[in-house]
């Protein structure tokens, strides 16, 4: 799972709508669809899209399979969002120290 495969997961709104039932409760694949404004199968497709990319994980129960959000998956999305984070913090905090500088240096 790479941050740039969750990311392109999370791009489509169903697949976001999808995690945001998930984050609810794991759920079988058609208390999910019947949620949603697309077919069953077109829920299976995505839920496949967001399993490749780590964000979730299914477990057979019976005979349904029981889909939930994968932990790692989204810690390793977390990490990265994270170090964008401090990017830009640090770039904010170097902007504010420059403007400072150069307001002490205009004045008399």
């Amino acid at each position: 799972m790479t941050y740039a495969n969750a990311i392109a997961a999370l791009a489509d709104p169903t697949r976001r709508a999808i995690v945001e039932a998930l984050r609810a409760a794991p759920q079988p694949v058609g208390r999910i669809a019947c949620t949603l404004p697309v077919s069953r199968p077109a829920v299976s497709q995505h839920l496949r899209v967001l399993a490749e990319a780590g964000l979730v994980t299914a477990e057979a129960e019976g005979t349904r399979r029981i889909y939930r959000l994968a932990p790692q998956g989204w810690a390793a999305l977390r990490e990265y969002l994270d170090a964008m984070w401090d990017d830009a913090l640090a770039a904010y905090a170097r902007a504010a120290h420059e403007q400072a500088q150069n307001e002490t240096r205009r004045s008399p």
